[in-house]
């Protein structure tokens, strides 16, 4: 429900109220100089604070425009960082992309030399395994037609110390077959083939000295006739006439008279013997060697001096060596041989 309020009616003006009035209306006034003055008071400090807020709203602008002016200074500096930036890194990028490139064709280089390198040394092992392969071979060689031990074993070592420098585990079972096969050749007897041949070439040095048994019987017969020459020319023609034809026992050691140009031909037989018993020592041939040695003892006994000591010695010296064992039976090389191949079929 709506109230109605009533406002209370104005009261009547008495006589009591008129002398109050009147004595309020000689101080009115003072009170308006105060009113005015604190008008003017008040009209001041809104003056001054109105200048005061002008004066701080221009500073305030004047402060906000410098730090918008720094503030576009620092975008201005952050712009060219940002493009210094970006050149940078535009060049660091062409850099890295240089780099990469360098890379990948330092990679692709390094891809071929390691393809060259492994060539290369396919190549020198089979270089290497070429060599042997012909050392081998000459070993054996050596063994089959000249019976030389002492060749086919530095052939072998010097096999060995090649792969022994190429120090690589997939010629581990050549080097033992090497290994095997200079084992068995150091076994084998060793023969002074030096030293015999060298006593044979003493002998067909010495063979033109040794004196005939027929120039023994010759001079044994020329000191008669000197002696019947002195007493007697008819003593000697009778002698010369007897001695014609002659009758004699031919015992085994019965001097063989040879006329002076067979004699040549004698000692020559003699040096061909001892040459051909020296080439049969060369060549590991022991019948021809022992055939050859009889023979030039044969030929000494029977038609030079056996009591002259050169003769008698080189009959000692031909026996000495008649007994020396040359044909050893030697061993080869098929094992290192066959493990080359092996190695050669499957590289």
């Amino acid at each position: 429900m709506n109230e109605i309020t009533q406002s209370p009616l104005p009261q009547p003006v008495t006589q009591s109220a008129v002398p109050a009035q009147a004595a309020l209306r000689p101080q009115h006034p003072a009170l308006a100089l105060g009113a005015l003055l604190i008008a003017a008071l008040a009209l001041a400090a809104a003056a001054w604070s109105w200048f005061d807020g002008h004066e701080q709203a221009r500073d305030l602008k004047t402060e906000l425009g410098r730090r918008l002016a720094e503030s576009g200074k620092d975008v201005s500096e952050a712009r060219l960082l940002a493009r210094n930036a970006d050149d940078a890194m535009r060049q660091v990028s062409e850099k890295v992309a240089r780099i990469e490139s360098q890379m990948a064709m330092s990679q692709q280089q390094q891809l071929a030399l390691e393809t060259l390198y492994k060539d290369l040394a396919q190549g020198r092992d089979q270089w290497a395994l070429a060599e042997i392969e012909q050392v081998l071979l000459t070993a054996a060689q050596q063994l089959q037609l000249a019976g030389n031990v002492k060749a086919a074993i530095i052939a072998l070592e010097g096999a060995d110390t090649r792969l022994q420098h190429l120090n690589k585990p997939q010629f581990t079972a050549l080097r033992r077959a090497i290994a095997a096969d200079l084992a068995n050749l150091r076994s084998v007897p060793v023969l002074d083939e030096v030293g015999a041949s060298a006593r044979i070439e003493a002998l067909v040095v010495h063979h033109a000295s040794w004196p005939l048994a027929s120039a023994q019987a010759s001079e044994a017969a020329s000191a008669p006739r000197a002696s019947m020459r002195a007493t007697d020319i008819g003593q000697e023609l009778w002698t010369e006439l007897k001695s014609l034809v002659q009758i004699r026992r031919i015992e085994g050691n019965e001097a063989v008279l040879l006329p002076p140009d067979q004699a040549y031909f004698l000692r020559e037989n003699l040096r061909l013997r001892l040459l051909s018993a020296r080439l049969a020592l060369l060549a590991r041939d022991q019948t021809a060697f022992r055939d050859d040695l009889s023979a030039a003892s044969e030929m000494l006994s029977r038609y030079f001096n056996t009591r002259d000591a050169g003769v008698a010695g080189a009959i000692k010296e031909l026996k000495r060596l008649s007994s020396l064992q040359i044909a050893a039976k030697l061993p080869g090389i098929e094992a290192s041989l066959a493990a080359l191949e092996a190695h050669k079929g499957n590289p």
